[in-house]
């Protein structure tokens, strides 16, 4: 009886196309698809290459699916997406690693930062705070501990000893 069910069942399901007439049909089809993804010709004919590979080891299952080009287009379209996950982690690493080369500071700066470093600690804080990190005057008091006043102090000292250090003549050297 058993027998007789499996033999009713396979007389209904046609037999299976070969897998060279499957893959003659839709090889091609299925790289174009991976080369407009991927926009490498060779690269897409790899994966595809490797998405048939993998439904020829199954075919007999994968031929009586209702969409066996989809089940391959599926696999084609995971391995892209794996590779092209792969070479962005690949090109970030990389960008990593490159030597980055920076431009050294311009003579303003050099002479700003060495008129900078002759003012009393007090002065240069408050200098910084105010034009650099651009804090109001309450908020270097605050953060200071000191009154207003003692920063407007500071602030008006410092800005006229860098005056007296940059001259037109240091800027322009």
């Amino acid at each position: 009886m058993q027998r007789w069910g499996m033999l009713a069942r396979d007389m209904y399901m046609p037999e299976p196309p070969p897998f060279a007439e499957f893959y003659g049909a839709q090889f091609q089809r299925i790289a174009v698809q991976l080369y407009a993804y991927l926009g490498d010709h060779a690269e897409a004919q790899d994966l595809a290459q490797e998405a048939f590979c993998r439904a020829l080891q199954q075919w007999p299952k994968i031929a009586r699916y209702d969409d066996p080009a989809g089940w391959v287009r599926r696999v084609a379209w995971n391995l892209a997406t794996s590779r092209l996950r792969r070479l962005q982690t690949a090109i970030g690493f990389l960008a990593r690693q490159r030597e980055q080369h920076v431009e050294g500071p311009s003579p303003d700066r050099v002479a700003l930062v060495a008129a900078l470093a002759t003012l009393p600690p007090a002065q240069r804080r408050a200098l910084v705070l105010h034009h650099l990190a651009q804090l109001g005057v309450a908020e270097i008091a605050e953060q200071e501990g000191v009154a207003e006043g003692t920063v407007r102090s500071w602030l008006t000292r410092g800005r006229a000893r860098l005056a007296a250090q940059l001259t037109p003549e240091v800027w322009h050297a």
